[in-house]
């Protein structure tokens, strides 16, 4: 059992859980590998959109982080594997400013994700994940849904190909994000082809894949990302999918997990 997208106290928008918290959780149930994928801290010169401004760790706290993981790593060597990683952001245009942040302590991560969280509509920078009012202004902002999703797997695609350095991530986090408010918002038709090219990329770079169970918790999505269907034929594809709680909370470690085929998952690096 191997969970690679696991967050932290560090987390400014999740919980105080402890490290050792979410670590002898992991070993009750079953867990042989773990990832600690923090969100990374944003570019400095970024200005986070969501009102609260924690999308990201603070930088003054990424030495801190490190190290707590590296002396639980020591801790538990004979209990669990323990990763050390972030879930860094991509955001266009702010390539340079994450290739440096990575060039810094990339040697001391063992495993990171590449996610897309942030898309740029005509007046302003949207959290396409932060509530249905922000997911409706960008919505609003660019167009309708088709121009919404067309601009977010373009992103996809960008962060993909995108040369951020030799400790760019292997793998790119919960593709299908845009559909957390499904329910509200519905897909455009006709997305599937965007996903199913996207997934080409994907292959193309030599990338894995997230294969997150969060969006089963979701009100307005209760579906993994990607759902179903599409995790299928990625693996089909030959494309290492590995499963993400994508847990903010001890209690959110396996989310997901029990509505995931896991033979189409990728257990160990």
């Amino acid at each position: 059992m191997r969970d690679g997208h696991i967050h932290t106290p560090y987390c400014p928008h999740g919980t105080a859980d402890s490290f050792k918290s979410y670590i002898e959780k992991a070993i009750s149930i079953g867990y042989d590998t773990m990832t600690f994928t923090e969100h990374a801290p944003l570019p400095t010169s970024f200005v986070d959109p969501v009102p609260e401004k924690d999308s990201g760790m603070a930088l003054a706290e990424v030495e801190s982080y490190l190290s707590d993981i590296n002396r639980l790593q020591k801790e538990y060597k004979d209990d669990i594997s323990i990763q050390a990683g972030f879930e860094v952001d991509y955001i266009e245009g702010y390539e340079r400013e994450t290739e440096t942040f990575l060039n810094r302590y990339g040697p001391e991560l063992d495993d990171s994700i590449l996610s897309v969280h942030f898309i740029k509509g005509n007046s302003q920078w949207y959290c396409i994940d932060y509530s249905p009012d922000m997911y409706e202004e960008a919505l609003h902002d660019l167009g309708g849904s088709n121009h919404l999703y067309q601009a977010y797997f373009n992103n996809l695609r960008k962060s993909a190909e995108a040369d951020l350095g030799a400790y760019k991530p292997s793998r790119i986090g919960h593709m299908t994000l845009i559909r957390k408010f499904k329910d509200l918002f519905p897909s455009p038709p006709g997305w599937e082809v965007r996903a199913e090219q996207f997934l080409k990329v994907l292959k193309e770079q030599g990338l894995e894949l997230d294969y997150n169970g969060a969006g089963l918790q979701k009100p307005h999505c209760k579906e993994t990302y990607p759902p179903k269907p599409l995790a299928d034929q990625a693996s089909s594809m030959g494309l290492p999918l590995v499963y993400g709680s994508d847990a903010h909370a001890v209690s959110g470690l396996k989310q997901g997990f029990s509505e995931i085929d896991p033979r189409i998952l990728s257990f160990n690096r």
